[in-house]
């Protein structure tokens, strides 16, 4: 009776095991989306750019993938010095698709659907019906990320215009 027991018992845990092994992995496993785990620093943009830096890392236990960034600004043409925080919330749904939710420190919210059309290539492409559209872009370059932030009219929400562009390496 006691090996019998024991049998259970050690099969039993064999099988939580197995299982955990395979949510862990599952858990971790962002595809596509991978190569922007990491520590960036934003090196380059136009007239309008801060300095900051951004990480994506997964949390949730691997569930979601998270993406917290900080812009610095200067202070230019009187207006004073200031400081931009948003977090990007992404998770996956059924059939490979993803979303992602972004709000920053002004109280800003946009939904994406977001799109790994090719490796080392993601993009977030707002849902809102109404109101102005958004796509950010990151592509992988030989020196780290190119960034890109375009915006369509209400009247025209499929005619992107770029509003910023920037670059980021690796810091970790």
């Amino acid at each position: 009776m006691r090996s019998g027991r024991r049998l259970r018992a050690g099969l039993a845990a064999s099988c939580l095991a197995l299982v955990f092994a395979v949510n862990s992995h599952a858990a971790q496993d962002w595809g596509r989306l991978d190569w922007l785990i990491g520590d960036w620093t934003v090196e380059g943009g136009g007239a309008q750019q801060g300095v900051g830096d951004f990480t994506f890392a997964l949390e949730a236990g691997g569930r979601q993938l998270v993406r917290r960034s900080y812009t610095d600004y200067p202070a230019t043409n009187g207006k004073p010095a200031g400081r931009r925080e948003d977090t990007m919330v992404i998770q996956r749904l059924p059939r490979g698709r993803m979303r992602a939710t972004e709000s920053d420190d002004n109280g800003h919210v946009i939904h994406y659907e977001v799109r790994a059309p090719e490796p080392g290539s993601a993009e977030f492409v707002s849902t809102d019906p109404t109101g102005p559209r958004y796509r950010l872009t990151y592509r992988s370059a030989p020196v780290g990320l190119e960034i890109w932030f375009e915006i369509a009219p209400p009247s025209d929400r499929d005619r992107f215009r770029p509003d910023l562009h920037w670059t980021a390496v690796r810091t970790r």
